[in-house]
């Protein structure tokens, strides 16, 4: 599943690592729809695993295999938007530190400082955000599948 939204005429994919998120605050809105997949989870499991009465009806293996690469996929795409909007943020952050250094009395320079930290402090709390939400949807995903599907180890 891929999904693309556009913000500000910026395209932003949610499998892709070139994730750029510039209107401020709009990246809750991507993020939103890049947690559909975990949001929907039980729902999904629900509906594609059966239950023992049914179990010859539907290929319960395969299904979850499918779910846990679809998951494996949206987190690390998620983690990896997070972070790369993190070290933008970041470099920002750098850049207007420098700027009021050099002129301490800029109140522009100082609002925008101010700005952009609180900024990379949301973002850096989304990757908290992030980690519950991951492993929410593992435990949920353990409990339905571990008799039809064993992962492979972690690399």
């Amino acid at each position: 599943m891929r999904w693309k939204l556009r913000l500000n005429a910026t395209v932003i994919p949610g499998i892709h690592d070139n994730v750029s998120i510039k209107p401020e605050l709009k990246y809750k809105e991507v993020l939103r729809v890049m947690r559909q997949i975990d949001d929907r989870i039980v729902h999904e499991l629900n509906t594609t695993i059966p239950t023992a009465s049914f179990t010859r009806k539907v290929n319960a293996a395969e299904t979850c295999k499918h779910l846990y690469d679809s998951l494996l996929e949206s987190h690390a795409s998620r983690d990896g938007a997070i972070k790369k909007c993190i070290a933008e943020s970041s470099a920002v952050v750098n850049l207007l530190r420098e700027e009021r250094q050099k002129d301490s009395d800029d109140m522009t320079v100082l609002k925008q400082l101010r700005k952009e930290q609180t900024k990379l402090k949301l973002l850096q709390t989304e990757l908290n955000v992030e980690e519950v939400i991951n492993d929410r949807s593992w435990k949920i995903f353990n409990e339905r599948c571990r008799i039809h599907y064993k992962p492979p180890p972690k690399k």
